[in-house]
């Protein structure tokens, strides 16, 4: 689809409706994605609408990409930092009609996927949000600013679950009687995690808190890992973040949206696949706490994004878009059977952590 753009976005990077072809990309949900093709020039570029309804600081998220990307070209040249490209101002990102766009470099012979079809791709993606967070070891993370936050916040999903049963309605609680009851079940993974939270060998780290594999470009022929892209929600927080949201999106073949529970298994082949590649760029840096959490991290992002679901049902659907009125009761439904099998499958995952460890 070809589109035409306010010729005053265009212009704040030089550009006009008439020398470059616009059309609308991705398959992402929260902010619109365009390939600029200037038709004087041998180069594309990504232009992105960013939603502040869900990123309400675009400036922290243009000061983390600026402080992150000097890092990189100072320490890490050869790294592949996919960095803003400056308006003629001289600007991370430009302010049109009060709404924030930015420009970013197009890599070339390069694909992302919205599906795992093979554990290579699981080993590759892995290894590359791995390969950021290492360059990134002696960065000090708290320089950067929280993008969204409480994003991965345990607690405060919680606190948000516990707020949304006291205030939701009876015909609401009686739908999700055995979610509610699963979730109180396994508030241990919250205790566990608080049990290390503060402790010095669980260290705040740079993560990128949305390793879904389509935030991964991939060479179109060999599949093999290239960059990181869909950089927003870079900003501090523990290593499990990355490690288990690849572990709630990679193990299973179906989606949240799979609703024949029967389905939801794991692949232990493409877990085997994800831990390779994670460690064979973080071993070296995790700590012996670190270590001990691998597949707790799992745990923790599944059980975090299952209240969620259920939380967002029992608020009446506020957050989540729904097909249908229990569909965010049947992703809870879907994560938690998710987080079931994790555990079903404990020891076998945790021999092959242990493989890799060694």
């Amino acid at each position: 689809m070809e589109l035409i753009l306010a010729p005053e976005i265009l212009k704040t990077y030089g550009y006009t409706k008439e020398n470059v072809i616009v059309k609308q990309i991705g398959s992402g949900l929260i902010n619109r994605t365009y390939l600029l093709s200037p038709l004087s020039e041998d180069k594309q570029y990504i232009l992105q609408h960013i939603n502040t309804t869900v990123f309400e600081s675009p400036e922290a998220i243009a000061n983390n990409l600026k402080a992150i990307a000097d890092y990189l070209s100072k320490n890490y040249p050869s790294y592949n930092f996919i960095k803003p490209i400056l308006t003629l101002n001289g600007e991370e990102m430009a302010l049109v009609n009060g709404e924030y766009w930015r420009m970013l470099p197009f890599v070339k012979d390069t694909i992302s996927l919205d599906v795992l079809s093979n554990p290579k791709q699981a080993y590759e993606a892995a290894k590359q949000f791995g390969k950021l967070t290492r360059l990134l070891n002696y960065f000090d993370a708290s320089t950067l600013k929280q993008t969204i936050v409480g994003f991965h916040d345990l607690n405060l999903r919680y606190e948000q679950f516990v707020l949304a049963l006291n205030q939701t309605t009876k015909q609401l609680k009686g739908l999700a009687k055995i979610e509610i009851d699963f979730a109180k079940d396994h508030k241990y993974v919250l205790d566990y995690y608080n049990s290390f939270k503060q402790g010095k060998d669980f260290p705040d780290r740079v993560m990128h808190h949305d390793t879904k594999i389509s935030n991964v470009l991939l060479d179109e022929s060999t599949y093999e890992g290239i960059c990181v892209i869909d950089l927003d929600t870079i900003m501090p927080g523990k290593f499990i973040s990355d490690l288990g949201d690849m572990m709630r999106t990679y193990l299973c073949p179906f989606s949240e949206n799979e609703t024949d529970l029967g389905k939801i298994k794991i692949r232990l082949d493409y877990f085997e696949a994800t831990i390779k590649g994670y460690l064979s760029e973080m071993k070296t840096i995790l700590t012996n706490t670190e270590k001990e959490l691998i597949l707790f991290s799992g745990k923790y992002i599944i059980y975090m994004q299952a209240l969620r679901f259920l939380t967002d049902f029992l608020n009446g659907n506020i957050y989540y878009p729904a097909n249908y009125f229990t569909q965010n009761l049947d992703r809870a439904k879907n994560q938690f059977k998710l987080l079931h099998e994790l555990s079903l499958n404990e020891k076998e995952l945790q021999d092959i952590i242990k493989e890799n460890l060694a």
